[in-house]
């Protein structure tokens, strides 16, 4: 599953796209993870402010990883997005 995330929001979605498709609730994957149930809902719902840590547990328990590299095709609008 390649995703490209450049929001919190994008990133929220991708995270809750791959716990959907594992049949993981948020509580299963809060017991994998160490990481709050509380905040799963907050991230998956792309709220701003999870750690870096944070982010890093729940891709872990969904076996997944992030890779960073160039934008492509940024636009003002791409730009925006993200923030």
């Amino acid at each position: 599953m390649d995703a490209l995330a450049r929001s919190a929001g994008q990133l929220g979605h991708i995270i809750r796209r791959r716990r959907k498709a594992l049949g993981l609730t948020q509580t299963d994957l809060a017991g994998l993870s160490g990481v709050r149930q509380e905040l799963i809902s907050r991230i998956e719902t792309g709220h701003d402010g999870a750690r870096l840590g944070t982010i890093n547990s729940l891709l872990a328990a969904l076996d997944l990883e992030m890779t960073v590299g160039p934008r492509s095709k940024s636009s003002a609008a791409d730009i925006l997005d993200a923030l």
